[in-house]
């Protein structure tokens, strides 16, 4: 299983190697652009981002319920 393992690191760290090499001859262009594109998908920086922009947004959805909440108790403790 370790052996299996280091060989996908390996293939990977090639891959992204290569695709390093790729982008280093690209300027600003489509092409630069969609190979940066798959080098944050491949080392999961999109995922990542896309985690960290849900965690933002359910903390935001939790506080607003929160909010609510409390308004609806200060609401009935009035009545």
């Amino acid at each position: 299983m370790k052996e299996w393992f280091r060989y996908v690191q390996r293939l990977v760290l090639v891959f992204l190697g290569c695709v390093a090499l790729v982008a280093g001859g690209c300027d600003e262009t489509d092409t630069r652009n969609k190979v940066d594109d798959t080098v944050e998908e491949m080392a999961g920086k999109k995922n990542l981002d896309r985690y960290k922009q849900m965690k933002d947004d359910l903390g935001e959805i939790q506080t607003q319920q929160t909010k609510k909440y409390r308004q609806l108790k200060e609401d009935a403790d009035e009545k």
